[in-house]
């Protein structure tokens, strides 16, 4: 759902209109950019508008110039080093009147005021594909060219893993009333669909220029040592008989925004504290009820409508850690067995002027504003499920990153820091081995910055932070490639997740190659365990079903 507005206003964007700043037009009442408080897994939230009030967490700049210009972050080059490492919490005031597209223009205003953002327009011809019309359109025409288009993702899980396979989901992704224009532009945004195209751009080429309903249906890409059960479509093949288009490679005109310069963001006005009074922290009206027998097929994802919260399918343990913001679920400590046993949906009633909607997505973004919700739901299972926590400090298992043999470039000074997992420029790498399922590049990247990407880069290998003790300085710019954790765990018939880092440079026998034999064996540093104090969240009393 969060990708259907980009493909509705990507075939009209015009790079040409990405402005400077101005003295005139809309622009926001207040604005209130502080730093959020620091997460494993940072990732951009928002924006979300309700009655007045527009909200964006964990946005990076790079993420608010995307959202403001309703861009793919790949257009968006140059810039400082921190525009894609800083994150900032926007919280702003709007005056009446305002829909989302004068919000983003507001938006970009308070870019060029605050960041002192400076940018201009370009073309620039990238690797990428060409969406081209194959041997027959296979595609209806728009039933109803009145509506907005827009597109609807489900997804249903494949025949039952037998025999330690992984079960692979079948992604279905309907569009009403699309141009091929659109479709293009917002191919990346599709879930998977940048494991197969490498995160390179896609150009119409097809010719048409009727709007189509159609329904494209994908399966994740999957490195060749992985088991799975189930039937795989690829992005290609679905395109091809589905849709009757192809995808082939190309090297295709992009349009691009280069930042010319940006300043980190002058202070807040003196009254903004009075602009923004403390959140509400319980619901006006909430009703948790246990969850209905899943069907293949649906939709489980979070929504809001008209300032009503519905979040499907929740067990207690998923709705405490979203309520206590925790990372990892052994930040939870005392929690009974049965925690994990039931299903509930919520359908709750915020009060007046919590911002929960407006969602313009993004690939990265989050469709609901669980920020806001926060305080609510803490008092709501307080409420209904007698919950009674406190927190402590204990010593819980972490990671350290430390230099063995180190093989490292000195990265350019000034280039941006970032990473990005897919093709490393032409992937003549030797560590750019596609076939190990996952493929990261690093560019301007300190080993500080490294540790405390490291849980976003592998998840299912790290859950908690990890420290940096490599005693290495400057930036450095650098490819890895490993397996993903479950490939990983059937090759060598154990669970690494949260272990050990191996010193072993060979792949498992199956050819799968762990993240810290990856990082070993590519980049001489050594993943290890330690233990660390971290602070948990200890429940004290909890009844297994909610007051009526």
């Amino acid at each position: 759902m969060r990708v259907c507005a980009l493909l509705s206003i990507a075939a009209g964007l015009s790079v040409a209109a990405f402005g400077q700043k101005s003295d005139s037009g809309p622009a926001f009442e207040i604005a209130e950019i502080k730093t959020p408080p620091k997460v494993t897994r940072p990732q951009v939230r928002g924006p979300f508008y309700t009655a007045g009030r527009y909200e964006i967490h964990y946005g990076s700049l790079l993420d608010l110039i995307s959202i403001a210009w309703g861009l793919e972050p790949e257009s968006i080059y140059g810039g400082p080093s921190w525009l894609e490492m800083d994150r900032f919490d926007i919280t702003a005031k709007v005056p009446p009147g305002s829909n989302p597209e004068t919000r983003k223009l507001m938006l970009q205003r308070m870019l060029a005021d605050r960041f002192h953002l400076v940018t201009h327009a370009d073309t620039k011809p990238m690797p990428g594909w060409a969406l081209t019309v194959g041997k027959k359109v296979l595609m209806k025409e728009a039933a109803n060219t009145e509506e907005p288009g827009g597109c609807n993702l489900s997804v249903q899980q494949s025949t039952p893993a037998a025999g330690g396979a992984i079960q692979l989901p079948i992604i279905s992704y309907t569009c009403k009333n699309t141009t091929m224009a659109a479709f293009a532009a917002g191919i990346l945004a599709i879930p998977t669909a940048s494991q197969y195209l490498n995160n390179r751009p896609a150009a119409d080429q097809t010719g048409l220029k009727d709007a189509y309903d159609f329904t494209l249906r994908i399966t994740p890409k999957v490195p060749p040592n992985l088991l799975v059960t189930g039937t795989q479509i690829s992005i290609f093949e679905s395109l091809d008989k589905d849709l009757g288009l192809k995808l082939e490679a190309a090297t295709v005109p992009v349009q691009v925004v280069v930042v010319d310069s940006a300043d980190k963001p002058t202070p807040n006005s003196p009254d903004v504290d009075k602009s923004f009074p403390p959140p509400p922290t319980e619901f006006e009206v909430a009703e948790m009820k246990p969850s209905p027998p899943a069907t293949p097929g649906q939709n489980q994802q979070p929504t809001v409508k008209n300032g009503r919260i519905y979040l499907p399918n929740f067990t207690l343990r998923n709705l405490i850690q979203i309520s206590w913001n925790l990372q990892n679920p052994d930040f939870l400590i005392n929690a009974p067995k049965w925690i994990d046993a039931d299903h509930y949906d919520l359908i709750a009633k915020t009060p007046a002027g919590v911002a929960l909607g407006d969602l313009t997505p993004t690939r990265n973004s989050i469709p609901v504003n669980i920020d806001a919700l926060l305080p609510m739901l803490q008092s709501l299972l307080k409420e209904k499920f007698k919950l009674q926590v406190h927190e402590e400090e204990r010593q819980l298992p972490a990671f350290t990153l430390t230099a063995a043999h180190p093989k490292l470039k000195a990265a350019e000074p000034g280039s941006r820091t970032r990473w990005q997992e897919g093709n490393a420029g032409d992937a003549k790498d030797k560590n750019a081995n596609a076939a190990f399922g996952r493929m990261v590049t690093c560019q301007n990247v300190t080993m500080a910055q490294f540790a405390e990407m490291l849980p976003a880069i592998a998840p299912g290998y790290i859950r908690t932070d990890v420290a940096d003790e490599t005693g290495l300085k400057g930036g450095f710019d650098f490819v890895f490639s490993f397996s993903p954790v479950g490939a990983a765990q059937q090759g060598d018939g154990g669970n690494r997740e949260g272990g050990a880092a191996s010193n072993t440079d060979a792949a498992a026998p199956s050819g799968a190659l762990t993240l810290q034999d990856a990082l070993l064996k590519q980049l001489g540093l050594k993943l290890e365990t330690t233990k660390r104090p971290m602070k948990v969240l200890v429940i004290d009393h909890l009844e297994q079903k909610p007051i009526e």
